[in-house]
């Protein structure tokens, strides 16, 4: 039952914010409690973070599947279970006798929270006319970026307040409730019934694939990542994931043909534009993995307290969430494939900065903010609408799940890639400096995390004038680093542009 032109979709889509908004700030809050998370389980920092590692693999096995199962059973249905799983996995969590049950509670917060984007996004393409979509995915996509601001900082103000690190997780009960009731009242539903029979062998194919390649990408070495791709950690996941997804767009093409109800139709996956929408998902995952580094090269290049480093990562976040408004409206006015350009456009300008221009927090400020907002356009609308002028009728969820699954790939990939070129420069460190200063006992550093020992020892060079030297002259050997990144990040967003006006000519 389509309900597109019929009703007022104001209390859904505000609902779907809502929950989007809950589900995005968990990963923020998270990641202030890790440390003393790990101190309460007595686990170390490696073992710690499987509680975001698996959250991570959580959500890319569940986005296509959930997906897909919005457009079978009803997105009204689905997005209460999301939601149930959401704060049942939270309560969980806040519970946790061990570290084990933990790990377990947040595979189930990622089961609830990975499908609430995209039920939202599918539901919104079903039942708004064109012209009201954009704005409506901008404001979903938005909320990604305001999340990512205030979670960091909720969790600090909640950690400062309580003293524990279960109130973080208790504070999404009241919420997940309220959406609940209020979603079973205000969401009309919006699925065609049908008797093909569910696509088990399918899921069970993706599930494994995804599963298998996304734990080979946890496991390269930003150091060496061609050599850590042979090691059987990495590579073999790696393709073992990738056969599984041969076998599945296979076996899909049979289920279409004998006019089944595949996981994604093979029809689907053989459109032009959608392959396309599908390489922009995975551009733009790259695109957002330029995010995480920031802090670091506030920290290291602009050399700004650790205790305050975190704070610039503000301006760039809350930028992508105006960009991603921006998005959807330039989406409603001008059409996805143009905004697709200036989001590509306004990104190559942004990143590029860095290496070219960024020496202070003042122009660094400019970047980042024009950096998220080219960001939060391509995140917001364009390729969700994309999407649904790819999509048949009630494919939407299955379609935007597919693309989602690309977009966490490139979330996933290019940060090794992108941490390659930073610890690449820091194994510059120690001959440069000795070669300048003598011997400082930098000899073992050769990573990220040995950036305070870096100081540490520069610190102890008793001649203020000679310290000074020692810091810019670290400053610039990581700065180089950066700059490998940014440039990288940079050509991902001319590849958008590319990508965009290609579609356009085709459009011609």
């Amino acid at each position: 039952m389509s309900t597109k032109h019929r009703t007022s979709q104001k209390w859904p889509v505000a609902l779907f914010t809502i929950g989007v908004f809950m589900a995005g700030l968990d990963n923020g809050i998270i990641s202030t409690a890790l440390t003393t998370i790990n101190d309460t389980f007595g686990v170390s920092p490696a073992w710690g973070a499987w509680s975001i590692t698996l959250y991570t693999l959580g959500i890319a096995i569940s986005v296509p599947i959930i997906g897909k199962l919005s457009d079978r059973f009803g997105r009204k249905r689905l997005f209460i279970i999301e939601i149930f799983l959401f704060g049942i996995g939270s309560l969980l969590v806040a519970l946790s006798p061990s570290f084990i049950f933990l790990l377990a509670a947040r595979f189930i917060q990622s089961i609830g929270g990975g499908g609430i984007f995209i039920i939202g996004s599918s539901h919104i393409l079903a039942t708004l006319p064109k012209g009201q979509q954009g704005k409506a995915l901008g404001m979903l996509g938005g909320m990604n970026g305001l999340a990512a601001v205030i979670g960091p900082n909720l969790g600090a103000i909640i950690l400062g307040i309580t003293g524990t690190w279960q109130w973080m997780f208790l504070i999404n009960i009241p919420i997940a409730i309220f959406l609940i009731v209020f979603g079973f009242f205000k969401i009309e539903e919006t699925t065609q019934s049908t008797t093909k029979p569910m696509d088990f062998a399918g899921t069970v194919l993706l599930a494994l694939g995804i599963l298998a390649f996304m734990y080979g990408l946890t496991n390269l070495n930003s150091l060496a990542l061609f050599e850590s791709m042979m090691k059987p950690s990495a590579g073999p996941f790696l393709l073992i994931g990738i056969v599984f997804f041969i076998i599945f767009i296979l076996h899909e093409r049979r289920v279409e043909e004998r006019n089944g109800d595949p996981i994604v139709a093979y029809s689907l996956l053989k459109k032009r534009l959608f392959q396309i929408t599908l390489i922009l998902g995975l551009l733009s995952g790259g695109f957002l993995a330029g995010i995480i580094f920031i802090p670091s090269f506030v920290q290291q290049v602009l050399q700004v307290p650790v205790e305050k480093a975190g704070y610039w990562l503000t301006p760039m976040a809350l930028a992508s969430g105006i960009g991603a408004g921006l998005g959807g409206y330039l989406t409603d006015k001008a059409g996805a494939i143009k905004t697709i350009i200036y989001a590509g456009f306004i990104g190559v300008i942004g990143f590029v900065l860095f290496p070219l221009w960024v020496d202070s927090l003042g122009p660094f400020l400019i970047a980042s903010v024009l950096a998220g907002i080219g960001l939060g356009i391509l995140l917001g609308a364009p390729l969700n609408v994309l999407v649904g002028e790819c999509a048949g009728s009630n494919e939407e969820g299955s379609a935007l799940g597919a693309l989602s699954l690309i977009r966490q790939i490139g979330l996933s990939l290019f940060p090794t890639l992108y941490a390659g070129f930073v610890a690449g420069a820091f194994t510059n460190i120690s001959p440069v400096m000795k070669a300048k200063y003598g011997d400082l006992g930098l000899d073992h550093v050769n990573g990220e995390e040995n950036y305070g020992e870096v100081i540490e020892q520069i610190n102890k060079i008793t001649d203020p004038k000679t310290r000074l030297e020692a810091l810019d002259t670290v400053s610039n050997i990581l700065k180089a680093g950066f700059n490998q990144m940014y440039i990288t990040a940079g050509i991902l967003a001319l590849f958008v542009m590319i990508l965009g006006v290609y579609l356009s000519s085709r459009k011609q």
